[in-house]
């Protein structure tokens, strides 16, 4: 059996693992650069842990919390300007997938003079500053992988910046951070984190010990999803092992990556503003029955893992977590048309057409 597997984070996980375990970023350097949206970290606690950490540490700090969600090509620019201003040895990610993606961005503009395709072809570069990842929500997985999704307004979509320098060199798993987390960012979130897992599970470069891993991501989101869409509300137990599932599925993606259902995602972000883990789950159901049609062992084994014996339950389950969006038809002929040219569409199997596009975001979108 042949693969290759390479996951270089460094994964604590536990109540007040940050503070505990801070003499990890003492190789970093001696002064961060820390990144957040604008002041959920402040009012989670996270940016005081990560501040006391540091200092504890003798590392000083500067505080960015200006990311934007779907952070663009031209913020994390600006973002890198400060970090080089500031004199930053490491950056540090509070939050969602926007800051750590973000950060990832700008870990590599602060340390090298590249052009925007050199950042978004290029593999290998001179110079990377470390990262810290403290995830806030339970669904990107960003802490674990090497891809940074940016918004390219030159393009109209999402593109993907993709190195193995940036995986973060430290991971701080708190359940704590997101017991606070409304509702539709619960939910949109957790379906992200489904998303990765079930794609990844699926996908062409699915690899045995990855796929392990997705089935018992799955397994842990299964019971969680219905009991979220019935109650609106999770114990913190349950919230910290979402977190975990979240970061299982990270995992995964960073070895198999992701497929069509990711692809089609963006634009829905892009044009209609559908967050990202909504719009990835509210398409799930469709592209279940699409790859279902050449691999229904498979579709079975990841649907089995969540505790469905149909696509019809997983469907309801996913429409009382998520709710109903609406596209146009030329919306969906648009939005296919962009997605059939995107990477991970050769990740899909059994191979999509735009025909297959439209007709999955017309049957999932269009009434």
């Amino acid at each position: 059996m042949k693969f290759s597997y390479y996951m270089p984070t460094r994964i604590v996980s536990g109540t007040d693992c940050v503070a505990e375990n801070a003499g990890l970023m003492a190789p970093l350097g001696k002064k961060a650069f820390i990144m957040t949206g604008k002041s959920s970290a402040e009012k989670i606690g996270a940016l005081s842990d990560i501040t006391g950490a540091l200092e504890s540490q003798g590392i000083s700090w500067v505080y960015h919390n200006k990311v934007k969600p779907n952070p663009s090509l031209e913020e994390v620019r600006e973002s890198a300007a400060e970090a080089v201003e500031a004199g930053a040895d490491f950056i540090v990610a509070i939050g969602g997938g926007s800051p750590m993606d973000a950060a990832k961005a700008v870990a590599v503009l602060a340390a090298e003079d590249v052009t925007d395709d050199q950042l978004l072809s290029q593999r290998t570069f001179n110079k990377v500053l470390p990262i810290v990842a403290i995830p806030t929500t339970a669904g990107t997985g960003s802490e674990v992988t090497p891809y940074s999704i940016l918004t390219n307004n030159k393009l109209q979509t999402k593109s993907n910046l993709n190195s193995g320098q940036l995986f973060p060199q430290i991971a701080y798993l708190d359940g704590k951070y997101t017991k606070d987390l409304p509702y539709h960012i619960t939910a949109a979130t957790a379906a992200d984190a489904l998303s990765h897992s079930a794609e990844a599970y699926l996908a062409v470069r699915a690899i045995p010990l990855g796929q392990s891993l997705a089935l018992e991501s799955l397994s842990i989101m299964g019971p969680i999803l219905p009991k979220l869409a019935k109650e609106k509300t999770l114990t913190i137990e349950e919230r910290g092992a979402l977190l975990y599932a979240s970061t299982l599925a990270g995992i995964v993606i960073a070895q198999s990556g992701t497929t069509a259902v990711h692809a089609m995602g963006y634009s829905l972000t892009y044009f209609k503003d559908i967050d990202h883990g909504k719009a990835n789950g509210m398409l799930m159901s469709e592209y279940f029955r699409f790859v279902g049609k050449e691999r229904p062992d498979e579709v079975a084994k990841v649907l089995s893992a969540l505790g469905f014996d149909s696509v019809d339950a997983f469907e309801k389950v996913m429409e009382d977590l998520l709710g109903k969006e609406k596209l146009s038809s030329e919306e969906a002929s648009k939005f296919a048309s962009i997605a059939i040219k995107a990477g991970n569409i050769a990740n899909t199997t059994p191979a999509p057409s735009e025909e297959d596009l439209n007709y999955i975001l017309s049957t999932c979108f269009v009434e």
